[in-house]
């Protein structure tokens, strides 16, 4: 079954963006990734990163800085036997749908703020920082969350572009 992250945990935050005075962009993601950015575009990309995920429920590096103004593509790869997914969000959204993903294991999320990857496969997420300050991540899938697969994003004020 296909959820979006959207529908079980911002049903509140989407009400309030429904209101003239947002423009509906054609994204949806998480309003806790939306405080520090936006999905961001290939040709935008100033760096990547890249992130290995394994069953030790480890992200690796688990923190990571960037600078406000970056767009940064995450090259997230898969080292287990094992799905594992990055998913941007605050800790309250985090938790909320770490536990839907026990609920239902085998929800699929299609959304700007996330990436699953099959075991020995990578994907990619492109995030534009537009503001500084820290964002969470973790792996939702099925008890991966509670075993600790998270980490936090700092994007430090200042602008990229300028450097």
């Amino acid at each position: 079954m296909k959820i979006s992250l959207v529908t079980p945990l911002l049903c509140s935050g989407l009400l309030a963006l429904s209101s003239a005075a947002h423009a509906d962009t054609g994204h949806h993601h998480a309003d806790g990734a939306a405080a520090l950015g936006q999905p961001g575009i290939v040709v935008d990309v100033t760096h990547t990163v890249k992130i290995d995920m394994a069953d030790n429920m480890r992200f690796t590096p688990a923190n990571i800085r960037v600078k406000q103004g970056e767009t940064v593509k995450f090259l997230v790869v898969n080292n287990g036997k094992l799905k594992h997914e990055m998913v941007i969000g605050s800790p309250a959204q985090l938790a909320e749908h770490a536990a839907l993903m026990r609920k239902m294991p085998e929800m699929e999320h299609e959304d700007d703020n996330q990436v699953s990857v099959a075991p020995g496969a990578s994907g990619e997420l492109i995030w534009k920082f537009d503001r500084a300050g820290t964002v969470d991540f973790a792996c939702l899938q099925a008890g991966h969350y509670e075993a600790g697969m998270k980490g936090q994003i700092v994007a430090s004020a200042g602008n990229a572009d300028a450097q």
